[in-house]
């Protein structure tokens, strides 16, 4: 008999004999893969995976009873035991999230409510297609448009990709594309995976949540920055009402450092808010794409507050990687907003949706496009592209926009069940 013939039939048997885990299972089946390591390497690393989720833990370990069933289409249905069942991605992908054993992982109370990933990615998502708010020189267009222009696509790695229009010129506007969750959601933790953001002269990508009416139900904007900045700023806007007590990001329990002033409320900051740069010029643009990106997560707790930390790849939480986050052993966020008398978190957030978009030019971009000083913007834009104004850049340069382009593993987004 061919020997894998043989290891399925031994371990038909063995199933059969031992229905339950019991200490001869164990021992019978540790036989059989012995004997597939001493006859073939390969047929043995297919063993372990079959054997998986058979092999029993130690006594006290009080392991999760998992049951993993094949799907029609080939992939796996992971049962916790409770009667509930999902569907992990098989998408494969090149620089995003590995695949990490959960063995020295704890069970989080943090379950997900939403998950973005592969080729469904954009399922879930409204693509916007009205004015830019922020007076960019962007038109933003459906779905139908953005495909067959090619600005929003699944790549060989699995990845979502939205990008730019890069028409060498174009009279007025350039088309992008800016999506919405139709998921709505109060307190939670939001985990983005991405391997690539917009960058260069003239761009100003941002990955948010906002609530209905702006600024009331307030907006929280995990990454953001323009042009050829390197550290990423993060950002609460709110209604009146809400502001942080000091300028010293240390007191107020993070490592980045407070930009503007410390009244959250739009319409007492002009509406820039209460933002946070970080410390790290890989966190974003052109630093976060030269090491592969990373991942972002944002935690909003009404009784604690909002933090924002940012993990470059290769130093990612195991938690994180297997879908078990366990914020509170993360270390120091590199943004608190604190929930306090000065900022009830409750009464300025509410029914917030995730947001991918990426404007050109704009108040921001266009108010900074002959400024310095900033990480990653030694040289202006002005005196680097030779353009007096941003919106004449952006109408006659689309090759410029080359990387001006998200890439996105996957938006996962949590809830506390505890």
């Amino acid at each position: 008999m061919h020997i894998s013939a043989f290891l399925a039939f031994t371990l038909s048997s063995t199933l059969t004999l031992f229905p339950l885990c019991t200490t001869a299972r164990v021992s019978l089946l540790s036989h059989a893969h012995k004997v597939a390591i001493k006859h073939s390497s390969s047929l043995a690393r297919d063993l372990r995976i079959a054997l998986g989720g058979v092999l029993v833990a130690q006594p006290g370990s009080a392991p999760t009873q998992n049951v993993y069933c094949v799907s029609n289409d080939g992939g796996v249905i992971v049962s916790s035991g409770n009667g509930s069942f999902s569907s992990p991605s098989s998408t494969p992908t090149t620089s995003g999230s590995q695949p990490a054993t959960t063995s020295s992982v704890p069970s989080s109370p943090w379950k997900p409510i939403a998950t973005y990933s592969g080729s469904t990615f954009f399922d879930g998502w409204t693509f916007f297609t009205g004015g830019d708010p922020t007076n960019g020189n962007v038109q933003y267009v459906n779905q139908g448009t953005a495909q067959s222009a090619g600005l929003v696509r699944i790549n060989k790695a699995g990845n979502a990709v939205m990008s730019v229009e890069t028409t060498p010129t174009v009279q007025s506007n350039r088309m992008s594309v800016r999506i919405t969750t139709n998921l709505t959601f109060t307190e939670g933790l939001v985990i983005l995976d991405a391997v690539h953001m917009p960058t260069g002269c003239g761009t100003w990508p941002a990955f948010w949540t906002n609530g209905p009416t702006w600024p009331n139900t307030g907006e929280i904007d995990i990454v953001e920055g323009v042009n050829n900045y390197t550290d990423n700023q993060a950002t609460i806007h709110t209604g009146v009402g809400c502001s942080i007590a000091t300028s010293n990001s240390t007191l107020l329990g993070a490592t980045g450092t407070v930009v503007g002033g410390t009244d959250c409320s739009a319409s007492q900051s002009n509406n820039e808010g209460c933002g946070m740069r970080f410390s790290s010029p890989t966190s974003f643009g052109s630093g976060f794409n030269s090491v592969g990106g990373g991942v972002y997560a944002m935690y909003w707790v009404n009784s604690v507050g909002i933090k924002i930390w940012y993990f470059q790849r290769g130093s990612i939480p195991n938690d994180i990687t297997v879908g078990a986050p366990q914020p509170q052993n993360w270390p120091t966020p590199m943004a608190f907003w604190p929930n306090s008398n000065l900022c009830n978190i409750s009464n300025m957030f509410n029914d917030h949706s995730a947001i991918f978009d990426t404007t050109l030019c704009g108040d921001w971009a266009e108010g900074v496009w002959g400024g310095t000083g900033v990480p990653g913007q030694s040289v202006s834009c002005q005196q680097q592209t030779g353009f007096a104004t941003c919106a004449q850049f952006i109408q006659a340069s689309g090759s410029s926009f080359n990387e001006a382009y998200w890439e996105v593993s996957s938006v996962k987004i949590y809830q506390d069940t505890s």
